[in-house]
């Protein structure tokens, strides 16, 4: 255990998570920072674009967040020129986004400096067990931890 680690965030493992995510977060947007972009940016514009216009609503659930917490993260993409919304044709209740062209020249920007805080991580940490983190992360995202109603 690092020497700064605080004896009592090593039995809590939300604690522990939130600790590592704050780390490799600080990496990623270090690497990222001469985009412009934070890490959570750069994320979210990939996941914008393979998403072939995805609705506002399935990139929330995709992520895990919700459609405030959303629209909060897109608001300067759209301010920057990057990200567009459009009413879906079909139903126009549903709101759904695209990168503009400004956006594919950006994300393919911060693409290439992904890359590299990628493979610095994997680097540090071996790409099986990188492989394997990420496998964890996500069995452990797909979880139900809806709580059962309290006893009475």
């Amino acid at each position: 255990m690092p020497k700064d680690t605080l004896p009592g965030l090593t039995v809590c493992n939300n604690a522990m998570l939130r600790r590592a995510t704050r780390k490799l977060g600080q990496f990623y947007d270090d690497v990222l920072a001469p985009s412009g972009l934070k890490a959570t940016q750069q994320g979210l514009l990939y996941q914008i674009h393979i998403g072939d216009e995805p609705a506002m609503g399935a990139i929330a659930a995709a992520l895990i967040m919700d459609l405030s917490a959303l629209g909060h993260t897109l608001k300067p993409l759209i301010r920057d020129g990057y990200v567009e919304t459009f009413a879906d044709p079909d139903d126009r209740r549903i709101k759904r986004v695209r990168l503009t062209p400004q956006g594919l020249v950006k994300l393919d920007e911060a693409m290439k400096l992904w890359r590299v805080a990628q493979q610095r991580f994997e680097d540090m940490v071996g790409k099986e067990q990188a492989a394997r983190l990420r496998a964890a992360l996500d069995d452990i995202a797909a979880l139900d931890f809806d709580l059962p109603p309290a006893a009475t």
